[in-house]
């Protein structure tokens, strides 16, 4: 047969189209509902029981949506006023992609046609673009069964414009009052909800709906009342992207357990918030995993004891230096090749240094300092200065007038002192271009880098005094001299710690190289000045030597475009459906959430929460801006306090195996609902206790 009449061929056809036979059954799962959208009707009830602390400029800027309260969907046989009504309905996709968003399109598109098959749905394109400019397109069945239980934003693409001025928030009323929108739907992370709470207020007297849903995969979107209570516990998208992480790390760890070599750096996203690196740790075990809030928190007792005695103060022991980390991850390192394990699996999240104080200090400053050149030039900061030396100079400009000004200035001389003994590529990293929201974009420094730049220098530091070595397992040496026609034990005495105890090995600190070990065994009388080492005796200095290589991974984009696990497909798709509720109810200024996540399908409680009161002042762009405030991991959480229990555990510094776990393939049946984040299920374990 030729080429043309393969192509021809029906089965070839089937075999290279972009459709295949997993994809088709996985589109026709029908995700479970909960038991309330089972009901004819649904109606809101008002849970005065949940109160905020509510800010005094959420109070001010949002005044007409600030004191709506939390609304519980409750199901009904009787049909309100309205509900069956047409209606228009806008929905727009904002920021970065997470799996589920497909299907709470499907959730909202089956509910609002169940309720009346005349109702439109629009889908902006391009994300706030789309509603800015007016371009749309109508949703179709076809279009959303071709995205069922489909990954990423592809229907409609996404985009990350701010609705951020009065000029913006004119364009998209005027794009709603041209297509006639009874409801525009804001499916987005915290500043897509902080867009869709100003919008509600904007568009109140328009009488244009306003509803939110909560969307990352960083799950830093999490919602409880002052008094704790737990009214969204993660966003939809957390637990595809952690799964899909960890299925690759959890590869690396069999690969690292097979091959015997490699450190593998795996750097996974979240730039505020640690979540995805615990969940990804509890999900496969990694030698060593860094939770950013933990490190935030540490306190050097050593530095304070020592200063105390002194009577003075030392605020550099209040919170991890980098320098301090990079000694940690050595020492673990230490440990485990002391045991013959020169390798291992380190996962560290995106955000790491920004939970670094001197760091930190560096981000502030900076931000700032670009964010005010930028306002007050023609020219942008990085248009001004394209080279490196260019910035250091206008930064060293800054430290002279800050001398002048006797230091009030946000840059003064130990800023430039300090920030000069940063390796050159570090420097550049803290100077690139700030992000759209003007934040320092984590996510294009080789954060794992600058962090393991630090650990080798210390390492060949270690390995210089003899305190870096690989173990020898015993039965290997007495196997090798044996081989060699020499008494193990004569030799072992003298060129080994503790000879007699150990099952792995470690040569004794004075001997670190070939010239060393040799004087070492003319000293003890092994040998004659004129003679060589021994041939096994070198073999085993040589194998003690140690090597470190290392392997670099980034893990974001792909877990973000993965498909949905069956936990978010079913998520996702009650959230759709807690979003025509909400809107057939006359809602606006909420945002669709699920209650009790971390519970049983069939306790999940479909949710209204007021977006207004969950919002805080935060710096953007140089300035403080109103906006919807992010979670970050709480270091006593159940979870955290697990993880923490096993962390040694988990570095195996030992002679046995390690404890590496494989979370196993992605699961898209509907009866896996319950396979959820364990950060989630381990939080149901630790309610009312303490730690």
């Amino acid at each position: 047969m030729d080429l043309e009449e393969i192509l021809q061929n029906p089965e070839v056809q089937e075999l290279t189209a972009n459709l295949n036979a997993h994809l088709k059954k996985q589109r026709a799962i029908n995700p479970f509902k909960c038991e309330v959208f089972n009901s004819a009707y649904t109606h809101l009830t008002a849970m005065d029981q949940y109160q905020f602390h509510i800010h005094t400029d959420a109070k001010k800027y949002l005044p007409a949506i600030v004191n709506k309260k939390v609304n519980k969907i409750t199901g009904s046989n009787v049909c309100l006023p309205k509900w069956n009504k047409a209606r228009k309905i806008g929905v727009v996709f904002s920021g970065g992609p997470a799996p589920g968003g497909h299907n709470v399109l499907a959730g909202l598109f089956d509910a609002a046609k169940q309720a009346n098959p005349d109702t439109k749905i629009y889908g902006f394109i391009g994300g706030p673009d789309g509603i800015i400019e007016n371009t749309s397109i109508e949703i179709t069945r076809e279009l959303i069964d071709r995205y069922r239980n489909r990954g990423g934003f592809c229907m409609i693409k996404t985009g990350r414009t701010k609705i951020d001025t009065p000029e913006k928030i004119n364009l998209c009323r005027q794009t709603c009052q041209q297509l006639n929108l009874d409801a525009l739907i804001i499916i987005g992370g915290d500043d897509s909800n902080t867009n869709a709470a100003f919008l509600a207020q904007a568009l109140l007297a328009d009488k244009i709906q306003v509803i939110g849903v909560p969307k990352t995969i960083d799950g830093d979107i999490q919602v409880r009342d002052k008094n704790g209570e737990v009214l969204c516990a993660v966003s939809f998208g957390f637990h595809s992207a952690a799964r899909a992480f960890a299925t690759e790390i959890g590869n690396l760890c069999t690969d690292a357990d097979s091959d015997v070599k490699y450190w593998h750096i795996c750097k996974v996203m979240g730039r505020v918030a640690s979540h995805l690196a615990l969940e990804t740790a509890l999900q496969t075990h990694p030698n060593m995993t860094f939770i950013g809030e933990d490190l935030a928190d540490y306190i050097d007792h050593e530095r304070l004891e020592k200063v105390r005695t002194q009577k003075t103060t030392d605020f550099t022991a209040y919170g991890m230096t980098l320098r301090h980390l990079s000694r940690v991850i050595c020492n673990g390192i230490r440990r485990r090749a002391a045991k013959g394990k020169n390798y291992g699996i380190i996962v560290i999240p995106e955000g790491l240094l920004e939970f670094i104080n001197e760091i930190q200090v560096f981000i502030i400053k900076l931000n700032t300092i670009i964010a005010k050149y930028n306002k007050t030039h023609d020219l942008g900061f990085h248009v001004s200065f394209p080279l490196l030396s260019d910035k250091l100079d206008y930064l060293r400009k800054l430290a002279r007038q800050s001398r002048e000004n006797q230091g009030r200035m946000v840059w003064n001389t130990r800023d430039d002192d300090l920030f000069n003994v940063i390796p050159d590529f570090f420097q550049e990293g803290l100077l690139m271009e700030r992000d759209s929201h003007g934040n320092f974009p984590f996510s294009q420094v080789d954060t794992d880098k600058v962090l393991m730049d630090l650990v080798k220098d210390y390492l060949n530091t270690l390995k210089e005094k003899g305190l870096y070595k690989i173990g020898i397992k015993k039965d290997y040496f007495i196997k090798a001299m044996q081989d060699d026609q020499l008494d193990p034990d004569f030799y072992g005495s003298k060129i080994f710690i503790d000879y007699a105890q150990n099952q792995y090995l470690m040569i004794k600190p004075e001997i670190f190289s070939l010239r060393t070990l040799k004087a070492k065994l003319v000293r003890t009388d092994v040998i004659k000045d004129n003679e060589k080492i021994p041939t096994a005796i070198k073999k085993i200095f040589k194998q003690s030597i140690p090597v470190f290589k290392t392997q670099h991974h980034f893990y974001g984009y792909d877990g973000r475009g993965s498909d949905p696990t069956s936990f978010d497909c079913t998520y996702a798709y009650n959230l759709g459906l807690t979003v025509f509720s909400l809107v057939s109810n006359g809602a606006t200024g909420l945002m669709a959430a699920i209650k009790n996540l971390e519970l049983n399908f069939n306790q999940w409680e479909p949710l209204g929460i007021p977006i207004a009161p969950l919002m805080h002042l935060e710096e953007r762009n140089g300035e403080l801006a109103l906006v919807l405030e992010k979670t970050i991991v709480d270091t006593d959480s159940t979870a955290f306090q697990v993880f923490k229990h096993h962390r040694e555990d988990w570095l195996a510094a030992t002679t046995g195996e390690d404890n590496f776990r494989q979370p196993g393939p992605t699961n898209f049946d509907p009866r896996n609902v319950d396979d959820k984040p364990l950060t989630l299920a381990l939080s149901v374990y630790g309610r009312n206790k303490s730690y």
